[in-house]
């Protein structure tokens, strides 16, 4: 079992804030070009291929049973479904809106990790939580009626990943991270290799395969690379710290992806989003700076407990 230490998990998930987008950058530039399933295979498949060898190396766990396993099995699924519709949504949504409709998920883990984890939950944490969801509120601006229904596919992607962390949650202090991704990279490969293999010739155009150019086989290898990063990251920030202490953090998620947007797409944001950016980013720096503050006094407070805490001789 694994100590918490909050603020190494912060740390941890900021890195993940800033890594993700990039890999979603990645997805939406192959997106009008890849199919689907031939991009999630990709991508699973380089995260098995990456971690196997490392995990055979290192001589890490990751033979699993029972819960652990079930939940694993259970973790792919949501895994897989997640980033199929993240996928999706960057094909018809500017990144930085698709990320910023998919962050109502820290709110949704918020209350499912108050009342299904039955974690603490302070009053600063929660206005900062609170205070981050109204920023979203500010850049998201979504014009269902220009979009359609990928509009939706973001919520979607917040309910699905709400469950994902929560359930990375209950088996991260278990779990190798590493050995955990390599297993998931191997269950999805199992799952979407004879799927698209069998569907590769039909009429269903997310399940057909294409040769890739050299320009596009990097980016595929890329996305790999950077979802592989990007989720280890995750998983270990729940390794270390609550999910209800690292749900305001994700929010820096949106001013990076917002950041490429801008660079790779041209998508710029106007004033008002540029204000709800910044109130995300107050909210996620708020958290850093509160956790520090609490490692500190924690800290402070421990020599002068333990004495009384041993046993009488």
């Amino acid at each position: 079992m694994t100590t918490d230490r909050p603020l190494l998990g912060v740390l941890l998930m900021l890195g993940f804030c800033i890594v993700a987008p990039i890999g979603d950058a990645v997805a939406k530039l192959l997106g009008a070009s890849v199919p689907l399933g031939q991009l999630l295979l990709v991508r699973f498949a380089i995260q098995a291929a990456v971690l196997i060898p490392i995990v055979i190396l290192t001589r890490r766990q990751w033979k699993m049973r029972g819960r652990v396993l079930h939940l694993t099995v259970f973790r792919t699924a949501l895994h897989i479904l997640g980033i199929g519709m993240m996928f999706s949504a960057l094909k018809y949504l500017p990144l930085a809106d698709a990320v910023a409709i998919a962050f109502v998920m820290p709110f949704i883990m918020l209350v499912l990790g108050r009342y299904v984890l039955n974690e603490v939950v302070g009053a600063r944490r929660l206005i900062a939580c609170i205070v981050g969801f109204i920023g979203t509120l500010l850049v998201v601006q979504p014009s269902f009626a220009q979009v359609g229904w990928p509009a939706l596919l973001p919520i979607g992607v917040a309910l699905n990943f709400s469950v994902f962390m929560l359930v990375t949650r209950q088996i991260a202090k278990d779990t190798d991270p590493i050995g955990l991704q390599a297993v998931s990279g191997i269950m999805a490969t199992v799952v979407l290799l004879p799927v698209i293999f069998f569907a590769r010739n039909s009429d269903i155009a997310v399940l057909q395969m294409i040769a890739p150019s050299s320009h596009e086989i990097f980016l595929l290898a890329s996305i790999g690379l950077l979802g592989t990063a990007a989720h280890l990251l995750m998983t270990w920030s729940l390794r270390y710290a609550p999910s209800a202490t690292l749900a305001p953090m994700q929010y820096l998620e949106i001013p990076f992806a917002t950041l490429l947007g801008w660079l790779i797409f041209a998508d710029f944001p106007n004033g008002l989003a540029a204000i709800g950016i910044t109130i995300t980013l107050g909210a996620g720096l708020y958290t850093v700076l509160r956790e520090r503050t609490i490692a500190r006094m924690a800290a402070a407070v421990a020599p002068q407990q333990r004495p009384t805490q041993l046993p009488a001789e």
